[in-house]
């Protein structure tokens, strides 16, 4: 029965937005108004007839008022407001009949149900998730997601809740992001999710945007709100970039001492202050590396010479 299912072709309905201008309420509610009064009038005068002894002009002024009420009734139902940036999206019996942008009082068929949807820019932050990087460092990410409807239709027609599905949509987008790249780059050239943000969040925005096509939402931005190892390695990860970061100051100040005593060597090669030899040279090295490759004060010794 399922390879029956599959083989079968999937019947889609896409749904576009659109646009429809219906008549100004201002119009309509001075009808609805006007049909009030007139109802008001014609049951007084329903009334006067009675007592004067006219029972049909009574009749006739009953039913006239009647007829006036249910135009009043039907002026007033079709009346809705659309807010700036808000819409309505119309349905009759369950057929799409367009939507409506325009912000003011409108007036549309009474039989029309009137949903409507904000277009303003939206976001949220999701949760924090536990997730595995490219390397498999268990790491906890979340991120920002900024987002607007552009498309009535498809966000109400294609999808369930359109924006339970952005942020379900969002959450997926993010774990799949943090598979892959690592959380800091381990070679030259390489993006990390710490290291390279900007990157990061624009990779993020369009595997989101992806995953929102159908749903008739735009994503204006994408940023990762949290990122930190997972309780159980940041220990460990911690004390992993401070070795990182010793190694480094390291190899700067080596360099740096290196520099510092050919620079010595030369200059008292050039002036002739001294003369050594090779014996004497490899001593002075040793001690000018010892006194600048230390994290610690050196301790001179004052060679009086012989007594």
């Amino acid at each position: 029965m399922d390879a029956d299912w599959e083989s079968k072709p999937k019947p889609t309905i896409q749904m576009r937005e659109a646009l429809i201008a219906p008549e100004s309420g201002w119009r309509a509610l001075g009808y609805a108004l006007g049909a009030v009064v007139l109802t008001i009038v014609l049951m007084i005068a329903a009334g006067v007839a009675g007592n004067a002894g006219w029972p049909l002009v009574a009749f006739l002024a009953f039913v006239a008022a009647l007829a006036s009420a249910a135009a009043a009734v039907i002026g007033g139902a079709g009346l809705f407001s659309v807010g700036p940036n808000d819409a309505k999206v119309l349905q009759l019996f369950g057929d799409y009949k367009g939507t409506v942008r325009e912000p003011g009082l409108r007036w549309a068929n009474p039989l029309y149900i009137k949903r409507k949807v904000s277009l303003r820019v939206r976001n949220f932050e999701s949760e924090r998730l536990k997730v595995n990087d490219l390397t498999g460092n268990p790491i906890e990410i979340a991120a920002v997601v900024v987002w607007r409807v552009v498309d009535t239709a498809e966000a109400l027609f294609h999808v369930d809740d359109f924006t339970d599905f952005v942020h379900v949509q969002s959450e997926a987008a993010l774990r799949n992001l943090a598979l892959h790249y690592p959380y800091d780059p381990h070679v030259d050239g390489e993006i990390g999710l710490r290291s390279h943000t900007a990157e990061v969040a624009e990779h993020l925005k369009t595997e989101i945007q992806e995953r929102l096509l159908r749903a008739g939402v735009d994503v204006l931005e994408a940023r990762i709100s949290h990122l930190a190892y997972a309780p159980e390695i940041a220990h460990a990860m911690l004390q992993r970039q401070q070795a990182s970061a010793v190694v480094a100051a390291r190899r700067e100040i080596v360099e740096g001492a290196v520099g510092m005593v050919e620079m010595a060597l030369d200059h008292l090669g050039r002036q002739r202050i001294v003369d050594l030899d090779n014996e004497q040279k490899s001593a002075m090295v040793a001690n000018l590396l010892v006194v600048l490759c230390s994290d610690r004060g050196a301790q001179p010794v004052v060679n009086a010479g012989k007594g």
